[in-house]
């Protein structure tokens, strides 16, 4: 290089580096950081991390073990990837030279490590900077890793393709683009499946990996290479390396999706392969094997082909669901921990629930999860600032509690469960021999596999089990009681499975003997001595809130005294799972919480923990969300509870809002959770919705700083899902508080115009960008209905992007109900400016409309649409058939309010011109 580090900085920089490093020095390593982040600030500071990551033996005159200087070079490339990942800070041409001529030299290092962050460095700079910001890269990395002059070393190869597998995993979309005229993937893609064949097991499994990152894309160069990938994958199928067999298994999982045609001939052969990988020693192998049944039962067309092998297995799958004797090891045996405090890497990170985009069908419900955590797959965090090579201090590795993570044992329990909605009795009659042999079984493992086997079949099983079940579920009540607790959290899952079935007996003497005894016994295990039993305890409960719906009524106040209890002795694991009991028995009793003696109980529990929490506190969210149910349960009976809670969330947006502004101008400061916009967002929309006019308008007249300005800077925030409570809250104030927000609408209704715009919308977003528009569009008829002709400046736009969603065919059918019924609305105060454009979306209009229930909101948007009619009846010869149809298919006979009656007026006016 012809640069050269001044000894003295680089020796201190080495320094830095290494105690940033410490875990053992707490005080040093907080020293360190903060020297580091005023190192950036340095113009040549990558060109010293370069020279320090490169260098492969400590430099002259630098002091440092062999373990220490690992350490060095280690911390050296995190921070050079990490600088190299800022999009703020510029990178000098000369640093990136020297960045470029690095990292191929790691690559070929001789540790593993240093492979891997050259690696993610590489990945970086062709996210930052693109293809042709390193033309020479991807050729080289092709020639490097086929060793196509024979002269690579073994560790050059697994460097280079292991950065290729990195960079195929982070730029997909990108190789999969012409470049000057081609797709790099086409001849990536080749090059990747020649390199399955080297004689080296990790360069065939990072090819493989590679190679699976398109699998479940239909590429071209993927179609044009199906034959010879499948070919490669047989070949491999028998490979000694367990990583080269865990990627075939993982590349059959993504077939099943893209090329279900292509492994329809070889399933039979495929199913015996997949068993005997499941059946292996090990369990990261069998795991990714298992993946195939659920891959496959979930398929709409290929779960038929597995019927004549579910005798084969099952067995397996039954197998497998008996905790293994290392699992058994650590999840550490019988214990009363409940006064034990919570370890904070114990305690799932928390996130802002994603909520339902607003329905023109009167709301969304949310999809609760049915499967509580016996074979739940938990997504792993994504740590932005963590990559393959880098230490991460919160993973404990093969240590973790086998009820965290995803396993062999829920995997075979989640695909028995997709087996039997798939297939229904058979499953049952292939498992009840297992169930009869085991239910009782003296060794608490194969007891407590019995009863995961009967809760995974409930759901596709319920009929043919539904004679055995008076049997069944009082055995399931003396399990409550077994002594080990992994028995008695697994019966609580179970018995919530069955909920459903008690519930709903005909006859008060079976509830009796059943329900009631169903949810006596989970609600006596919420407070087991055991922190797992309550958890298990809670999530069966809640699933059995979900099932039982108002059926509880008469309960709710046994059930609320014991959530009162459980609020003063769960620690914080368990109390975010307490407050989806809570919101969900508000959702589904709704203003039976009003009652005095029930809100007097829950109540003063939900205030102590409110103020208590400060107010960067993870336990926001979940005790945010838990408020919004209770607030729209209780309606104006939560008032007296309002006016602390409101203040407290206008400031939470408020101070998230500057410390974003702040992270913005200076990156280096910590980036504020979006999430504590997005709950208080939600709770401040419930409380509006909840409370009587007069007192959610003092609530907002009140508000500092001002309540619309914080309103219209979430709406134009970065992130989607903030946008999209925004836009809710948006549309609450038109209903409820209009008076209040009409000073403000000037500056309202240009966001929305710009919102409205689809090219904002990326492609990978386009679920959440689409629930963001959903809700636009649902404000904005709010807004019309009230602002009426003050809308008129803002009509032409409006209309028009109206017009753009409601005749593409590639808009989801909410949204363009939404965007119909706003449409329609405009209307009301502006028929005029509409009416000239009516042939050009009338059908469209009314196809948008077929669908939509009878609610208000189709209500007014067919009598803003009758009035754009009236000024241009001649433009509906194309549609008029379709109107009339409308119109003879408008069923509401009760007539409740003015609108409906007005509607049928304003129909039968347009009817008699047209007759006339």
């Amino acid at each position: 290089m012809a640069w050269q580090p001044n000894p003295e900085s680089l020796s201190q920089l080495a320094a830095c580096l290494k105690d940033s490093l410490s875990g053992f020095n707490q005080s040093a390593q907080k020293q360190a950081e903060v020297m580091l982040e005023q190192a950036k600030s340095s113009p040549d500071i990558n060109n010293y991390l370069v020279y320090l990551f490169s260098s492969e033996n400590p430099p002259a005159g630098l002091q440092c073990s062999t373990q220490d200087y690992h350490m060095v070079r280690s911390a050296a490339a995190i921070m050079l990837k990490n600088n190299v990942r800022s999009p703020r800070k510029p990178i000098p041409d000369d640093s990136l030279a020297l960045i470029k001529m690095a990292v191929p030299i790691g690559l070929q290092d001789k540790n593993s490590n240093i492979r891997n962050f050259a690696g993610n460095i590489a990945t970086e700079l062709i996210r930052r900077g693109g293809l042709m910001s390193w033309p020479e890269l991807l050729p080289e990395l092709l020639k490097t890793f086929t060793n196509e002059n024979g002269q690579v070393s073994d560790e050059g190869q697994e460097g280079a393709v292991a950065a290729m597998s990195k960079i195929c995993e982070d730029n997909t979309k990108m190789l999969e683009r012409e470049v000057n005229g081609q797709r790099p993937l086409n001849f990536i893609l080749p090059k990747l499946i020649q390199a399955t064949k080297s004689p080296l097991p990790k360069v065939r499994a990072h090819a493989l990996t590679a190679i699976n990152v398109f699998a479940p894309r239909k590429s071209q160069a993927m179609l044009n290479s199906i034959d010879e990938l499948l070919e490669t994958l047989f070949s491999l199928s028998s490979d000694p390396s367990n990583d080269v067999r865990r990627q075939v298994c993982r590349a059959f999982v993504q077939l099943v999706e893209t090329r279900p045609d292509k492994l329809q001939p070889h399933l039979a052969g495929l199913v015996d392969y997949i068993l005997s990988q499941q059946k292996g020693d090990d369990e990261d192998l069998a795991c990714d094997a298992a993946e195939f049944w659920l891959a496959v039962g979930e398929h709409e067309n290929l779960w038929e082909s597995l019927h004549p092998y579910i005798a084969k297995i099952i067995p397996v799958l039954l197998e497998c669901m008996v905790y293994s004797g290392d699992e058994i090891a650590l999840l550490g045996g019988a214990s009363d921990d409940e006064d034990e405090e919570d370890r904070e890497e114990d305690i799932k990170p928390q996130f802002a629930q994603k909520k339902q985009a607003r329905a023109a069908n009167g709301g969304a419900s949310a999809d609760t999860a049915q499967n509580g955590n016996a074979f739940q797959k938990l997504s792993d965090m994504d740590h932005d600032e963590l990559e393959e090579g880098e230490i991460d201090d919160l993973d404990d590795g093969d240590d973790e509690n086998p009820d965290d993570r995803w396993t062999l044992r829920k995997c075979s329990a989640a695909a028995l469960d997709v087996f039997a909605r798939d297939f229904k009795d058979p499953v049952f009659e292939s498992i009840l021999p297992y169930l009869t042999k085991n239910l009782k079984h003296d060794e608490w493992p194969y007891r407590e596999a019995a009863v995961l086997a009967l809760g995974a079949v409930a759901e596709g099983c319920i009929n043919v089990i539904t004679p055995h079940l008076p049997e069944l579920v009082p055995y399931l009540f003396s399990l409550l009681n077994d002594s080990e607790p992994v028995v008695r959290q697994i019966t609580c899952w179970t018995l919530g499975r069955y909920s459903s079935w008690a519930a709903e007996l005909p006859d008060l003497n079976q509830r009796q003997q059943y329900f009631e005894p169903m949810m006596e016994g989970i609600l006596t295990k919420m407070l087991d001595r055991n922190k797992k039993v309550q958890e298990a305890g809670a999530s069966a409960f809640a699933n059995l809130e979900e099932k039982a719906g108002h059926r509880l009524e008469p309960y709710s106040g046994p059930i609320i005294q014991q959530f009162v209890k459980c609020f003063k002795k769960y620690k914080d694991r368990n109390i975010f799972i307490l407050y989806d009991c809570v919101q969900t028995l508000a959702e589904n009793i709704g203003p039976v919480m009003a009652r005095p003696d029930l809100a007097n109980e829950l109540m003063p529990a939900l205030i102590d923990r409110w103020n208590n929490a400060a107010d960067d506190s993870r336990e926001l969210f979940p005790l945010l969300e838990c408020l919004s149910y209770v607030a729209m349960a209780m309606l104006d009976a939560f008032a007296p509870y309002s006016p602390p809670i409101f203040t407290r969330c206008v400031n939470l947006i408020h101070q998230n809002l500057e410390a974003s502004l702040a992270h913005s101008n200076n990156p280096a400061l910590d980036a504020p959770n979006r999430d504590f916009l997005v709950t208080s967002l939600d709770l401040l929309s419930a409380i509006i919705q909840a409370l009587d006019t007069a007192k959610s308008v003092k609530l907002v007249q009140e508000s500092q700083p001002a309540f619309f300005e914080l309103v219209i800077l979430c709406m134009e925030d970065p992130s989607d899902e903030v946008r999209q409570s925004a836009y809710a809250l948006l549309g609450d104030c038109a209903k409820y508080v209009y008076e209040q927000l009409s000073p403000s609408l000037s500056k309202v209704l240009p966001v929305l115009v710009k919102q409205l715009d689809f090219d904002n919308i990326l492609d990978e977003d386009a679920e959440s960008g689409f629930s963001v528009v959903n809700n636009a569009c649902w404000s904005v008829g709010e807004i019309a209905i009230q602002h009426k002709s003050q809308m008129g400046p803002f009509v032409p736009p409006l209309f028009q992007r109206f017009v753009d969603i409601i005749t593409n065919p590639g808009i989801p059918k909410g949204v363009t109900e939404n965007a119909a019924i706003a449409l329609g609305r405009l209307g009301l105060g502006n028929s005029e400016l509409i009416a000239p454009h009516l042939a050009n979306f009338a059908d469209d209009f009314l196809t948008s409309m077929d669908e939509v229930d009878v609610t208000d909101e189709k209500v007014t948007a067919f009598r803003g649409f009758t009035l754009i009619v009236e000024k241009n009846p001649m433009a509906m010869e194309k549609s008029l058939l379709h109107f009339f149809t409308s119109i003879a298919r408008y069923r509401d006979m009760k007539l409740l309010n003015q609108n409906k009656t007005s509607l049928h007026e304003d129909f039968q006016k347009v009817r008699n011109y047209y007759v006339a």
